[in-house]
């Protein structure tokens, strides 16, 4: 039988306070609200239509989302993808997705939605609770991008696959702060490019890689990025932002990316 130790139930007990459930079957909205009550949650919510459970996250903001994948009135990938390009204040709140068919395609669908967790069905309490857990206590980067709104999908652990890790970035980085760099600059070359495509999630990207390139270069010491980065933060708070007036603030970080000094390579 499954039990928690206290201390960590006191630990998720923030993000768990409130959750929304979105699943069709009333059987397993139950069995979830079921166990999410006994691992703390005060108020659990459930909906079984993406487009009212939409309506019900933006007036609860709930510190937990559990989806199913899809069902008549549901497309859960749809759901995370329209909660992470909102407006509401809880559009980064964790997501975990739920479903009987945990098939390749389907977790990377879920990844790519901005999904944090992946829960195979039939589950056990105990895995629900090591999702809730990795959610609630182990945050992973934020990536605000045109093409990808979520958090880093290169840390996404569907708890499914227990192969090989054969791609590099699975890999931990040997220089994180160059990594986040590289990765800030590359989506604000993006986003002004597309800019007219989507404009508002545009000015959003490009906010988030200020203030990030902004962070590490206090981080490391690089007053000159620190200031062109706090340059484009000043230009976004101006009002709208256009894309003729974003290039000379974005091409001032831009001409400062390069390091001055060749990194070593990785041995």
């Amino acid at each position: 039988m499954f039990a928690a130790d206290a201390k960590t139930l006191s630990r998720i007990a923030p993000a768990v306070r409130r959750v929304v459930i979105v699943d069709p079957n009333p059987s397993m909205a139950r069995l979830l609200t079921d166990i999410m009550k006994g691992l703390g949650a005060r108020e659990v919510y459930t909906e079984s239509n993406e487009g009212r459970a939409l309506d019900l996250i933006r007036e609860v903001e709930p510190g937990v989302l559990f989806t199913e994948a899809r069902g008549e009135t549901l497309d859960g990938a749809s759901l995370a993808r329209r909660v992470r390009r909102s407006s509401m204040s809880c559009r980064m709140l964790p997501i975990i997705m739920v479903t009987g068919e945990a098939t390749a395609a389907g977790i990377k669908a879920a990844r790519d939605a901005g999904v944090h967790e992946f829960l195979r069905k039939p589950f056990t309490t105990g895995d629900l609770f090591k999702r809730v857990e990795n959610v609630a206590l182990k945050p992973r980067p934020w990536v605000e991008a045109l093409g990808y709104v979520g958090p880093d999908r290169r840390r996404f652990n569907s708890g499914e696959y227990s192969g090989a890790r054969k791609r590099k970035q699975d890999a931990p980085s040997d220089n994180p702060a160059a990594e986040a760099k590289d990765q800030a600059m590359r989506i604000l070359t993006a986003a002004l490019e597309r800019f007219d495509s989507d404009p508002t999630q545009a000015v959003r990207a490009i906010r988030r890689q200020a203030e990030t390139l902004k962070a590490l270069a206090i981080q490391t010491g690089d007053a000159r990025m620190a200031i062109a980065a706090a340059g484009l933060e000043s230009y976004l708070g101006l009002g709208a932002p256009t894309k003729a007036g974003l290039v000379q603030p974005i091409g001032a970080v831009a001409a400062l990316a390069e390091p001055a000094a060749p990194m070593a390579r990785a041995g």
